[in-house]
C-alpha cells in the first residue's frame, strides 16, 4: 500500500523533464487528453462509494449488502481500469520514452494488491457475526479512504507528468488514434458504468464533446442508452444545455 508519498517525490522519481512539463503546459491551444474523462469518472464513483460506506446501517442487512456491492463494484472498476492504461497508455509511453511509466506502473501493482485487500475487508464484512460490524465497516471504511487518497495522487501525477510525455511525443492524432484503441476493448456493461460516472459530473463542454463522439461513432441504439442512463444524474438545466448544443429535443415546462 502507498503512504505519505508527495505529489514532487512522485513527478521527480519518473525519467520526466520538469521544464518540458511547463513548456508544455504554457502552449496555447489544449491538447488530447485521455485521462481527464476517465479520471472525473473514478473519482466522482470514489468518492460516492466511500459516502455511502460512512452512511451504512450495519444493522440493516439490505443496506449492508447495497453498500459493500458498491465497493466491489468500485474495486472492478478501478482494476480494470488499471489494466486499460498498463495495455495502452504505458505501452505508448515506454515506446517513445523508456523508463517514463515506471514509477507510475510500480504504483499499479500496489493498488492492485491494495484492491485485493479491500476486496477482502468486504467478504470479512460480510460474513461477521452482527456484534462484529461496526468495527469491520469501520476497517473498510479506514482502508478505503485511504486507497481513494492515493489514487487522487497518482491521478494527478498522471495527468501532469504522464500526459507531459504524451504530448511532447505524439500528435493529437496518434492519441486519438491510441484511445479509440482503448475505449473499444472496452465491454459495453463496463462503458455504460462509466458514462454514468463520467458524464454527470463533466463540464458541459466536456459533456457536448463526449457524446458527440459517442454519436459519430456508435449505433443510435448504444448512442440513446447512454443519454437514458445519465439523464436522471443532470439537472434540468444542465440536459437543457446538453440538449440544445446535440439538437436534441428540449422539454418544455410543465403545464
Amino acid at each position: 500500500m502507498v503512504r505519505g508519498t508527495s505529489t514532487e517525490e512522485r513527478e521527480t522519481s519518473m525519467k520526466i523533464d520538469q521544464k518540458e512539463m511547463q513548456q508544455l503546459a504554457a502552449g496555447p491551444a489544449p491538447r488530447m487528453d485521455m485521462y481527464g474523462g476517465i479520471h472525473k469518472a473514478i473519482r466522482a464513483l470514489m468518492a460516492d462509494t466511500l459516502l455511502a460506506v460512512g452512511r451504512m446501517d450495519v444493522g440493516d442487512d439490505l443496506d449492508l449488502a447495497q453498500a459493500s456491492e458498491r465497493v466491489l463494484q468500485l474495486l472492478d472498476i478501478c482494476a480494470s481500469h488499471l489494466k486499460h492504461e498498463n495495455e495502452f497508455v504505458h505501452a505508448a509511453i515506454e515506446a517513445r520514452a523508456p523508463g517514463a511509466s515506471e514509477r507510475i506502473a510500480h504504483e499499479h501493482e500496489q493498488h492492485e494488491a491494495h484492491i485485493a485487500a479491500l476486496g477482502s475487508a468486504v467478504a470479512a464484512l460480510r460474513a461477521c457475526p452482527a456484534a462484529q460490524r461496526a468495527a469491520a465497516a469501520q476497517t473498510l471504511y479506514g482502508e478505503l479512504a485511504l486507497f481513494i487518497a492515493d489514487n487522487f495522487q497518482h491521478m494527478h501525477v498522471e495527468e501532469t507528468a504522464h500526459n507531459a510525455v504524451l504530448w511532447a511525443r505524439y500528435t493529437d492524432v496518434e492519441l486519438v488514434e491510441i484511445h479509440d484503441r482503448l475505449v473499444a476493448s472496452i465491454p459495453p456493461a463496463e462503458m455504460m458504468m462509466i458514462a454514468r460516472w463520467m458524464v454527470p459530473f463533466m463540464n458541459p463542454a466536456e459533456r457536448v464533446g463526449v457524446l458527440s463522439g459517442v454519436r459519430q461513432n456508435a449505433p443510435a441504439p448504444a448512442f440513446q442508452a447512454i443519454l437514458d442512463t445519465v439523464r436522471p444524474h443532470l439537472s434540468d438545466n444542465e440536459w437543457g444545455k446538453l440538449a440544445r448544443a446535440l439538437d436534441l429535443p428540449v422539454p418544455g415546462p410543465a403545464a
